[in-house]
C-alpha cells in the first residue's frame, strides 16, 4: 500500500485511517520503510494534524515517512509513473469531491457520497467501473445521497462500461439494488460485497 485517498470528511470514510497507520507502524514485519502518502480534498492536510493532536504525535511520525497533501480538483497528481489521481466536486459537503484513476489499462471512477449530478456524469465519461454509492431507496431519496435508480441514471448518462454499487444504507442492503439500477442502466452492474475485486479495462471481477 502506498497511497490512501479521502473523499470527503464524514468518518466512514476516513475513521479507520489512524488504525492503519497504527497497524503498519506496528504489526509489518520487517518494519516499514516504504512512504505512505494521504491525499484527499482541500482540508486533509488540517485534518490529520486535529487527529494527531488527540491520537499522539506517532500519527505524524510512524516511523517511515508519510506525506498529506491536499488534491486540487481539476489537476491530475501522478500517483507513480502509470497512474493519475484526479478529483471532482460532487453535492454533499463542502469538501467532497468523486475521483479517478486513470492507468493505461482503463478508468476507475468512484462518486464517494453524493447527490445526483449531471457535472459528475459528463466528468464520469466513459468510465470503465464507476464506483458508485447509492444509500437509500427511492421512497427516502434526499439531494446528498443516490438512490439506485440515480446510480444507474448516473452510468447511463457517463456510459460507463460497468457500474459497481456500494455504500449502501440497511433500507437499500436488504432490497436488490442491481436490480433496481438496472431499470435505468442497461448495462453490467454489480453490488459490491466486502472483499470484492475488479479489474479495470479486463472485463472481469
Amino acid at each position: 500500500m502506498s497511497h490512501v485517498v479521502l473523499s470527503h470528511f464524514h468518518p466512514d470514510h476516513w475513521g479507520e485511517l489512524p488504525m492503519l497507520v497504527y497497524a503498519l507502524k506496528y504489526t509489518t514485519m520487517p518494519p516499514r520503510q516504504e512512504p505512505l502518502v494521504i491525499l484527499g480534498p482541500r482540508g486533509v492536510v488540517r485534518l490529520i494534524k486535529q487527529l494527531a493532536e488527540g491520537y499522539g504525535p506517532w500519527l505524524l511520525d510512524p516511523g517511515f515517512p508519510i506525506g498529506i497533501l491536499d488534491v486540487q480538483d481539476g489537476e491530475p497528481f501522478p500517483l507513480d509513473r502509470d497512474v493519475s489521481l484526479e478529483t471532482f466536486p460532487v453535492p454533499h459537503t463542502p469538501e467532497s469531491v468523486a475521483l479517478s484513476l486513470t492507468a493505461p489499462e482503463g478508468r476507475l471512477v468512484y462518486t464517494g457520497d453524493t447527490g445526483p449530478s449531471s457535472e459528475l456524469a459528463r466528468w464520469a465519461g466513459g468510465a470503465d467501473v464507476l464506483l458508485a454509492e447509492c444509500s437509500l431507496p427511492k421512497e427516502m431519496a434526499l439531494d446528498i445521497h443516490l438512490t439506485p435508480e440515480q446510480a444507474g441514471e448516473l452510468a447511463r448518462d457517463a456510459g460507463a462500461r460497468h457500474l459497481v454499487l456500494t455504500h449502501f444504507y440497511p433500507p437499500v442492503e436488504t432490497s436488490d439494488p442491481a436490480r433496481a439500477a438496472g431499470a435505468r442502466f442497461p448495462g453490467r452492474i454489480t453490488a459490491a460485497k466486502d472483499g470484492d475485486r475488479f479489474t479495470i479495462g479486463g472485463g472481469g471481477k
